[in-house]
């Protein structure tokens, strides 16, 4: 089993969405006893925001594509690869404006290929890349997920739930620790409740592929 796991958050070290991540990738080793891991770094090694040249990759190959046109097309054929080859997904995501870092949508741009990871039907868009479990370690600075308000100002679990649904991803899950900037109290109640979050959502898996196996 192949696990992908993808930081996006620029705080270091002072990251609680790379705490979660690196607990959420180590609980799911102790649970899938050979998974490899690969570390994708986007806030060390981001792609270009995408442009026109990084654009041909979904047009078709210019006959004559420029030296930016091939480097381009280089990074998201590498980024798109890389995706598909993993079997599992542990997304850092924090919240920056209420959205996700732009480093994070900038890779996502990578991955959204027709034919690679989506095509289009005469009954609409079908996702290519299912199969795979996406778990996402949500971080917040203020509550969101409690009232209508906040759900309507985040464009942050609600976007990439959409984005990897569109891919064809059905099981998506979250791992949030939201509050972290209201006082000692609220941010050690969030990182408890992310790290139940990361126990129920590993176990759920190990006993879905226990059970796949036994079928």
């Amino acid at each position: 089993m192949k696990l992908l796991h993808v930081d996006s958050s620029v705080l270091g070290t002072q990251s609680v969405s790379r705490l979660l991540t690196a607990e959420t990738v180590a609980q799911w080793q102790a649970n899938h006893p050979g998974t490899t891991v690969e570390h994708l770094d986007l806030a060390v090694d981001a792609p270009n925001h995408f442009d026109a040249n990084a654009l041909g990759i979904k047009t078709g190959q210019p006959e004559r594509p420029t030296e930016a046109q091939k480097r381009e097309n280089a990074v998201s054929e590498r980024l798109v690869s890389q995706f598909l080859a993993a079997d599992v997904i542990v997304v850092g995501a924090p919240l920056y404006n209420f959205s996700v870092p732009s480093q994070l949508k900038a890779w996502i741009d990578r991955l959204a290929q027709a034919g690679r990871t989506f095509k289009y039907t005469d009954k609409g868009a079908v996702g290519l890349a299912g199969g795979k479990t996406v778990i996402v370690a949500s971080s917040r600075g203020g509550i969101y997920s409690t009232s209508e308000g906040g759900q309507a100002a985040e464009h942050q679990e609600s976007y990439l739930q959409v984005v990897f649904g569109f891919f064809g991803i059905t099981d998506v899950r979250f791992v949030r620790a939201e509050g972290l900037a209201m006082g000692e109290a609220a941010r050690a109640a969030a990182l408890e409740s992310a790290r139940a979050d990361i126990r129920a959502v590993t176990a759920e898996a190990a006993n879905q592929a226990q059970a796949q196996q036994a079928a």
